[in-house]
């Protein structure tokens, strides 16, 4: 794999953001946020782990680095941050600037305590993309999908390799990160959910089955799938609903962050585009403000469309997700004729053809898709 591996794609906007505000960097474990942070430039002389016994005295002790970028990582760890943070932030010295990175935790208590409100941008950070890799060959998404998109196993090369990673960071979340964030009485039993659920990616979830699986309460089942999301092991989209369509409008799908864990292939590609999806609403929402949701559609004569992407409460884009090239799904067609102004793709993992319907559906290789969410 010859892919060369450019600066995160945040830099810019983190660069931009700090001349005015602190910088909240949030996202999965392992994703990069660190190597971001450290790839700033005078990021070495400010940088402060909690995590570093001497790093944290010097935190305590106010003793901070003389330099204009102070950079905390894992500082939520600290019961204090909030206000440790505020008292920075209104004290700085002019152009000051400072860079804040964490996963769960952070993305969980930023809301609550001591307000930070309008002190801080959030960028939320996502594993590698097509577009941010600038993959142009079929075999390299084969390798994104193959390998996953967090930068560890992917620049490994390697599938063995990419297994074993996958194997140690569930592990690590669910015996350190779920541990730290939650009281969960019967960590084993919430091992066999995280086991269960790549195997239901793509299909609206019910908590009911998996609560009669798992042999536990409604409640319980239901709190540990949010903790789940919190960690960034999982995401969850809701479906569309629109007046003129007889949509569902109840359960959910979800889909992992490190797709390598969904056994089928055809799941496995769907769930790779929903992970890049999100990824560009994200950046939409955090770096232009735009009011954008990924959702998916499903209607009650089992019509579906993977997914839907909506703006202000209105459909722009509907995405057909296939292996191979085939006719253009029902589903796909059916919700076109509902919006016909609204832009619409099938794409396919394997496919070559690359056409315009009379509906103005685009059939297209996946890779031409994906490129476009830049």
């Amino acid at each position: 794999m010859s892919t060369v591996v450019k600066p995160r794609y945040l830099i810019p906007q983190v660069r931009q953001d700090l001349k005015k505000k602190m910088v909240f960097v949030t996202g999965p474990r392992q994703v990069g946020k660190t190597t971001l942070a450290r790839s700033l430039r005078g990021a070495e002389a400010g940088y402060l782990n909690w995590d570093i016994a001497e790093h944290r005295e010097r935190i305590l002790r106010r003793q901070l680095p003389p330099g204009l970028l102070w950079i905390f990582d894992e500082i939520h760890k600290y019961r204090a941050w909030r206000a440790f943070l505020k008292g920075l932030f209104d004290g700085r010295r002019a152009r000051q600037r400072i860079l804040v990175t964490g996963s769960a935790r952070l993305e969980c208590y930023r809301h609550g305590g001591e307000s930070l409100q309008g002190r801080y941008h959030l960028l939320r950070l996502h594993p590698f993309s097509v577009a941010e890799l600038g993959l142009q060959k079929p075999e390299e998404l084969h390798d994104l999908l193959t390998l996953g998109g967090f930068p560890e196993p992917y620049l490994a090369g390697s599938e063995v390799e990419a297994k074993r990673w996958s194997r140690e960071y569930r592990n690590l979340l669910l015996r350190e990160e779920v541990t730290s964030l939650e009281q969960v009485q019967d960590l084993g039993t919430l091992e066999l959910l995280a086991l269960r659920l790549p195997e239901l990616v793509g299909s609206p979830l019910s908590i009911n089955s998996l609560r009669e699986d798992l042999q536990v309460s409604h409640k319980t089942t239901a709190k540990w799938i949010s903790i789940l999301e919190r960690l960034f092991a999982i995401f969850r989209i809701p479906p569309f609903g629109a007046p003129r369509i007889r949509a569902v409008k109840k359960e959910q799908k979800h889909y992992q962050f490190d797709w390598t864990l969904v056994p089928d292939p055809d799941l496995r590609f769907e769930n790779l585009v929903a992970a890049h999806l999100l990824k560009w609403v994200h950046f939409q929402q955090d770096t232009q403000g735009r009011d954008l949701e990924l959702r998916y559609f499903r209607d009650v004569d089992r019509r579906e469309v993977d997914f839907v992407l909506v703006e202000r409460k209105a459909p722009i884009v509907l995405v057909e997700c296939k292996w191979s090239e085939g006719d253009v799904d029902r589903g796909l067609r059916y919700l076109k004729t509902r919006f016909p102004g609204v832009e619409a793709w099938q794409i396919a993992a394997t496919g070559q053809r690359d056409y315009l319907t009379p509906e103005g559906i685009r059939v297209c290789p996946a890779l031409v898709f994906l490129k476009t969410l830049a």
